[in-house]
């Protein structure tokens, strides 16, 4: 457009510069004249060509400083607002956070004493203070395991608050939902499971999943994507949360098998193996929760500097009431060897609720035995891998079928695998299995177990780190992975329908 209007303006110079020339005759007394001298007439024309050349001159010079002042500069003022853009640090990161109604998270916690069971479930007050990690630790042997060096008596089921109280501090919260890569759903389901557990109707252990899923479907944020951009935690494994799928009909909620929660992606401590379902495994919480990303360092080169004084370590209860359950063997095969060190949680025992006995336990020792428990995968396994101890796992399902955002995908850079059935038929000597594992191995092995502290612990949710990712930051980024893809297929399928109608003559309006 700027290069039609100098042309323009070219031909009006032009045009003037004819009009104002000298050669033209002019009538005097009726009667047509020429130029006095004919070398006036020359030199007129000689004017006027160089006349016409500086014109001409004058406007493509200024056409061209026209061209380079405002066309190229406004490229240039494009192109620096889309860098800016690109360089945006939370660019595809952001989180909307929805500000729920206190019943589904705040006034959980108010009724925290509600949760004591005189058999099976502790007051969690105390495990919900300090941001959701408990207590702080104060370690009466070495000083190593205190509240000040990031330790606390952090519940295994508390990932509820910790989480949510992290994502308080995620630098790419946004307030405008549109803007969202993901939108996170701050409701205790994990709290909300135990209160009503024991001694309580279906109905009643349904009903606050019933109002929220209800309370979601009405928000425009749903809409949008009907809710498969939205994901919540649930602190527990994802059985507790599918209760028309187990066996047991009186057990858990029934929080995603409902309209709303069938279509959210939850983070749970395990999967509950439903096929097509949108359950993904996070960490357990273990007991250290790091400031600072040099508490992380300082920790790791302090395990890796370790003696580890015995081969093998295990910490659990026997399962007399399971018989398939092959913690029995393992506890027997323990107590007959020199190089196993056991730290009984039986029944009335407190061994197991120390967080400093468990972790000089796993310190000492090279690998750690993880069976499955109550469910396929354990706490433990995450406090040995934080202490630096290689984990031996007896079930696939235990960590190599799961937790695909946290470990390695090649279990055995990590990890010893002991088919179960061997222990159970008594095929197998555990501490022959370990003991032919070359030194150098184990070597590899635990390093590769240390530089996988960072991903697996939640750093204290009242501060930050600032290039260590932890076990949210890899959980909140797993999560805004799926939702893309689930946002990019939706877009495909959309291209594909409308593709379709086109094919047989339909035009959407």
């Amino acid at each position: 457009m700027q290069l039609g209007v100098a042309s323009s303006v070219v031909r009006l110079l032009i045009r003037s510069a004819h009009k104002g020339g000298g050669g033209r005759p002019r009538r005097e007394h009726g009667v047509m004249k020429g130029p006095d001298k004919r070398s006036s007439t020359q030199a007129s024309a000689a004017f006027q060509s160089l006349r016409l050349v500086f014109v001409l001159a004058t406007v493509m010079w200024a056409s061209f400083l026209y061209y380079h002042f405002t066309v190229l500069s406004a490229g240039a003022r494009r192109a620096t607002v889309l860098d800016g853009a690109s360089a945006d640090p939370c660019r595809g990161r952001y989180v909307y956070v929805h500000d729920l109604p206190p019943r589904f998270n705040a006034d959980i916690l108010r009724g925290c004493q509600n949760t004591s069971d005189q058999y099976r479930w502790p007051d969690m007050c105390g495990f919900i203070s300090n941001a959701g990690l408990g207590r702080a630790l104060a370690d009466p042997l070495d000083g190593d395991f205190t509240g000040e060096n990031g330790w606390y008596g952090t519940h295994q089921f508390a990932l509820d608050a910790i989480f949510h109280n992290r994502m308080r501090q995620y630098e790419c919260l946004t307030t405008h939902s549109a803007l969202a890569n993901a939108v996170f759903v701050p409701f205790y389901a994990g709290f909300d499971f135990v209160r009503y557990h024991w001694g309580y109707d279906n109905a009643t252990r349904d009903a606050a999943s019933v109002e929220l899923t209800d309370w979601l479907m009405r928000r425009p944020e749903w809409a949008r994507m009907g809710g498969r951009d939205h994901f919540l935690v649930a602190g527990r494994t994802g059985f507790d949360f599918r209760r028309s799928n187990n066996m047991n009909p009186s057990w858990g909620t029934d929080l995603l098998n409902m309209p709303g929660g069938r279509e959210m992606s939850v983070l749970v401590l395990e999967v509950s193996r439903v096929p097509h379902s949108r359950e993904y495994a996070v960490p357990y919480p273990t007991y250290f929760h790091p400031r600072s990303d040099a508490d992380v360092r300082r920790w790791q080169d302090r395990v890796r500097g370790l003696e580890r004084r015995s081969l093998i370590a295990f910490v659990g209860a026997p399962r007399p009431d399971n018989p398939y359950n092959i913690r029995q063997q393992i506890i027997a095969q323990c107590e007959a060897s020199d190089v196993c060190r056991l730290l009984g949680c039986g029944f009335g025992t407190s061994q197991c609720h120390t967080p400093g006995n468990i972790m000089r336990l796993f310190q000492r020792a090279t690998f750690c035995l993880q069976p499955p428990g109550d469910s396929y995968t354990r706490r433990s396994a995450f406090d040995s891998m934080v202490a630096g101890c290689i984990p031996v796992f007896f079930h696939p399902v235990s960590a190599y079928l799961q937790y695909w955002w946290h470990l390695p995908v090649h279990h055995e850079t990590y990890s010893v695998f002991i088919p179960e059935d061997d222990v159970r038929s008594r095929n197998v000597s555990i501490e022959a299995v370990l003991r032919a594992i070359p030194p150098e191995t184990v070597e590899r092995m635990r390093d590769e177990v240390i530089k996988m502290i960072p991903r697996l612990v939640y750093a204290d949710p009242r501060s930050k780190l600032e290039t260590v990712k932890d076990a949210f930051d890899i959980a909140v980024e797993g999560i805004i992975d799926k939702v893309a893809r689930a946002r990019a297929e939706a877009a495909a399928d959309e291209s594909s329908f409308s593709h379709a109608m086109e094919m047989f003559g339909f035009r959407r309006k």
